[in-house]
């Protein structure tokens, strides 16, 4: 049998003299295949002492980078995954601080520190941010692997210079090394390594005990000592390397070929085709317990294409994070993947665009709400996430076969795009993904989107189940300057249907709105408005000619002036 990677681990966290433990660490020991593509991760957070969150940011960083790490696709280098894992949890952390009293204060916000351990295969890779630390102990001689991030103001007095949660950026540091059977790593927040010496925790690691013991012993040590900190420590002992011959070096991804009706794949039989474009080819399958699933393929053109080959692997990774009932959930996958894949679970039903394709005779706002509701959800759950969709239309949203009320489910996160990620392609940040007629206006003069840019494509779809038609028509998608955008018109949805009330075209004008800041500070406030539209929209008014069509307005004052001006002049000669 091939030797496998095998540790030891002990862990130990107390508050100490404090009341509030706002430490938190986390390790995970995966089996098989994910063994040996993503290793064992072990991470430690220490919440900053000034805040009273802080202790939910240090357990969200713990959590997601164990869930989230596992999650993110085998094409990807480790040092790829988990530091886009945690550029997308600083992300969250630093959204959550400026929704509350952190905003005026960072001290009192979201803000933790992180250090990471991946053991992978022969190696150890190492993710640091704070002031907690991580030590190698080998052949008796103890080494710092990390660089605290403090600014000193005197002998006594630091703050520190990096955390999580602390900026809407973060940096850094990563380094790799090999590794070597019984190689000892010590994971610590400042309340252990501040109040013991080196020499102390080298000898007590070197005596033969039970690895959770020896981590209470080193704590328990640092509070003798006088530590006034919360104190947590996370020791691991590489007892055993895999063999040689088993080293994973990361291969370039593989695509499979047009798969056929009938044909074996990745352990599921392909049943058939059941959509295909430039971008992607979709296909009904079912595994062996005969359970159908949907398998997704990068379209043939775009294989060679890095930044459609990145943001198919972005996708995937996207699809396993996401759980919501009116999401398109992945579906999990157990073995080791040979290509580069997409698993789905599978909808019954049709698409939003094929059941309006259906409809006889044009749609109330009744008819249309349990649609638009169930998509903010969606989205709402995307957005805590910080991600954006950023494609939502008719034919990226399911209609379930439900027997009582509609059920919708949002698909394809193809163009999703996730905060914190932004900066690692810069390039390719404000690139337009989805559909052109469905999209805000600030995608085409490279302003960064937002949550309000798929509150408009959401306003867009609205909009067309009503009318069918655009509210800009096709003018958005010509402009490339703000200059532009400010001469494009809203075209007012009684134009298509007078029988529709003033009210709700103009909450769909506010949620429409070329400027982001004027439309609805949040996407419930969008749907509330309505599914409850307030006196003062019942009571709403048509507006003025010069403010539902500027144009027609002054071509009709000119033409006025003008056939005044001439009967001026003729009325001598009358």
């Amino acid at each position: 049998m091939k030797k496998t990677l095998k540790v030891s681990i002990g862990q130990y966290s107390t508050a100490g003299i404090k009341q509030q433990n706002q430490d938190f660490h986390g390790v995970y020991l995966p089996e098989g295949h994910v063994l040996k593509q993503k290793g064992i991760a072990c991470v430690i957070a220490d919440g900053i002492g000034s805040s009273n969150v802080s202790h939910l940011a240090a357990e969200t960083a713990v959590g997601s980078f164990l869930s989230d790490y596992y999650s993110t696709s085998d094409a990807w280098s480790t040092q790829t995954s988990a530091e886009r894992v945690i550029r997308a949890t600083n992300s969250w952390l630093y959204a959550q601080t400026q929704q509350s009293q952190g905003r005026f204060d960072k001290d009192r916000g979201y803000v933790c520190t992180l250090s990471a351990l991946i053991l992978k295969q022969q190696q150890a890779h190492i993710f640091h941010v704070g002031d907690s630390r991580i030590y190698r102990i080998r052949d008796h001689e103890i080494e710092l692997l990390t660089h605290d991030h403090r600014v000193w103001l005197s002998s006594r007095e630091h703050y520190l210079s990096r955390a999580l949660g602390a900026d809407y950026r973060i940096e850094i540091d990563y380094r790799n090394i090999e590794l070597k059977e019984k190689d000892i790593f010590l994971l610590m927040t400042d309340g252990v390594y501040e109040f013991v010496t080196d020499q102390q925790l080298l000898d007590l690691t070197l005596i033969d005990a039970d690895l959770n013991q020896l981590a209470k012993a080193l704590v328990e040590k640092a509070l003798e000592q006088g530590s006034d900190d919360n104190l947590s420590l996370q020791v691991i002992r590489v007892e055993q390397l895999p063999e040689l011959n088993q080293f994973h070096i990361q291969q370039d991804y593989v695509f499979p070929q047009q798969l056929s009706k009938g044909e074996v794949f990745e352990g599921y039989v392909i049943d058939k085709i059941l959509h295909q474009n430039h971008r992607s080819c979709l296909y009904l399958a079912h595994d062996t317990q005969q359970q159908p699933l949907v398998i997704k393929t990068l379209g043939v053109d775009l294989q060679q294409d890095k930044h459609a080959v990145e943001q198919f692997q972005l996708e995937d990774w996207v699809s396993k994070r996401l759980k919501h009932d009116n999401l398109m959930q992945c579906y999990p996958h157990n073995t080791e993947k040979q290509y580069l894949f997409q698993c789905y679970e599978y909808l019954q039903g049709e698409t939003l665009a094929q059941w309006l394709h259906r409809q006889e005779k044009p749609l109330n706002l009744d008819e249309i709400l349990p649609i638009l509701q169930q998509t903010a959800l969606a989205l709402n759950a995307m957005h805590r996430l910080e991600m954006l969709h950023q494609d939502i239309r008719p034919k990226n949203i399911m209609v379930l076969n439900a027997e009582n009320a509609m059920k919708i489910k949002l698909i394809d996160y193809g163009s999703t795009a996730v905060r914190g990620l932004v900066e690692i392609n810069p390039k390719n940040a404000n690139r337009p993904l989805g559909t052109l007629a469905f999209m805000a206006p600030e995608y085409f003069i490279d302003h960064s989107p937002s949550v309000h840019s798929d509150q408009f494509s959401l306003a867009v779809m609205a909009y067309y189940l009503l009318t069918k038609q655009l509210p800009y028509g096709t003018d958005l998608a010509r402009c490339n300057s703000l200059k532009q955008l400010k001469k494009v018109q809203y075209h007012s949805i009684r134009k298509y249907r007078p029988d529709l009330p003033i009210w709700l075209d103009k909450i769909l004008g506010q949620a429409l709105s070329i400027e982001p800041t004027h439309r609805f500070e949040a996407l419930s406030e969008l749907i509330h408005n309505l599914t409850h539209p307030s006196k003062e929209l019942l009571n709403s008014k048509p507006p003025a000619i010069i403010e539902r069509d500027p144009l027609r307005f002054w071509q009709m004052s000119c033409a006025v002036l003008g056939l005044l001006f001439l009967l001026s002049i003729a009325w001598p000669f009358i």
